[in-house]
């Protein structure tokens, strides 16, 4: 892990509970998913909220992305994630599109800024191989491992709801979380300190099993 890394990581807990949360974001414009999960120092991992924040088309661009920030901002409010783990952008050939989900992403990560919560960054590649083991997984085969790591309870309508369950994991997975904790309710955000690494624990290739 670089030094960029490394500060960044030592950001993620202090406190005295014992869950810690991080809210995953499959980015868009007209939709993006949004999922809250939470990790106790057994390991357990818990989906606390999900859903699919939907802009219309009708609305002006400005109005659209103020609903998309607000929307999270509230879910922070509530939530009070420890992380956020969001998907890297990869522009395909309709530029218009690819624009507009830039800017609602800048948006996304402003709300996570703002409140002083760290942001990890993955592409599709690490998401799929963290889910499944396999970087050239399609939907099919995400959808299907999914409900195999963590309990999904409630009817799911849109695969950007089941992304952003995976970016969430995938963070789990990456950042090897050992110390899991969670600051008091009535307080503002912290800033972490004191995770830990297992730094001479080999991960394993494959799926959340290099979880330590």
């Amino acid at each position: 892990m670089n030094s960029k890394k490394m500060m960044k990581s030592k950001k993620f807990l202090q406190m005295q509970n014992k869950v810690y949360r991080v809210l995953g974001i499959d980015p868009g414009y007209e939709r993006i998913g949004v999922a809250v999960l939470e990790k106790d120092t057994h390991g357990k991992e818990t989906v606390l909220f999900s859903d699919c924040i939907i802009t219309k088309r009708t609305d002006s661009h400005p109005e659209r992305l103020r609903i998309l920030g607000n929307a999270v901002l509230e879910i922070i409010k509530k939530h009070k994630p420890n992380a956020c783990a969001i998907e890297k952008l990869f522009f395909n050939e309709n530029q218009k599109t690819a624009l507009s989900v830039a800017e609602a992403r800048g948006v996304l990560l402003f709300a996570s800024a703002s409140n002083d919560i760290p942001v990890f960054e993955y592409t599709p590649l690490e998401v799929k191989t963290a889910i499944t083991g396999y970087g050239r997984a399609d939907k099919k085969q995400m959808t299907a491992m999914l409900p195999k790591l963590i309990s999904i309870t409630k009817k799911i309508r849109y695969d950007d709801e089941y992304d952003a369950i995976a970016i969430a994991l995938t963070c789990f997975a990456r950042e090897k979380i050992l110390l899991i904790r969670r600051y008091p309710q009535k307080t503002d955000l912290p800033l972490a300190k004191n995770l830990r690494f297992d730094t001479n624990r080999k991960s394993k290739k494959g799926s959340l099993g290099r979880i330590v």
